[in-house]
């Protein structure tokens, strides 16, 4: 099943993200586009056996301007290729598995056609993507605590305040009964000060 794997990478996968301009290092296709790099990564499951090989789809975007906000500190060191949006391709494909398995029991040629098609699907939500604020909609979408941080930097440093109220509002009303966010209240607190405003 390992060859098969290395088949399916070498003569399907590749020339796949060859052709929409993705660089091949290791199990990782990567992307610049502007100020950010897309990137969809192939993971082995970690007990694989030579009848049973199954791997993920990790997908991710790195924000420059993103990165630059995460410091908290203009002109600080910025983190390089942390992923700011990240999922496994289900999240983006429903129709996609958890897993994708390859056994002897499998259709090969069923199975490629499959995972270019759900390759094809993320990749058409992927471009959807293209800006910093895509990204931090997206999770505010969600009423995610993920990138809260650099999304309020985010909209504070681009004057957008009432929206950066109204995402607090979102998180509070989601988070506000749990006992952890009194630390978040604290950070979101701090994050406003260093704007100069009061939550």
């Amino acid at each position: 099943m390992q060859k098969l794997f290395q088949e399916i990478i070498k003569n399907d996968i590749k020339p796949y993200f060859t052709k929409q301009g993705y660089s091949k290092q290791n199990l990782n296709f990567q992307k610049t586009d502007g100020a950010l790099v897309y990137k969809f990564n192939i993971q082995k499951v970690k007990f694989n056996t030579v009848h049973r090989v199954g791997f993920y789809i990790n997908i991710s975007v790195h924000s420059t301007e993103l990165a630059e906000l995460q410091s908290g500190q203009p002109g600080a060191s910025i983190v390089e290729n942390k992923a700011h949006f990240i999922c496994r391709i289900r999240e983006l494909v429903p129709s996609a598995p958890d897993e994708y398995v390859l056994t002897a029991e499998i259709d090969p040629e069923s199975l490629k056609r499959e995972l270019l098609a759900h390759l094809e699907e993320a990749m058409t939500f992927l471009y959807t993507l293209t800006s910093a604020r895509d990204i931090v909609e997206y999770y505010m979408a969600k009423t995610a605590l993920h990138l809260s941080d650099e999304t309020f930097r985010f909209l504070l440093q681009t004057g957008d305040t009432e929206e950066a109220r109204r995402y607090f509002q979102q998180l509070h009303t989601k988070y506000g009964d749990q006992k952890r966010w009194a630390i978040f209240d604290k950070k979101f607190t701090a994050i406003f000060a260093e704007y100069g405003m009061k939550l």
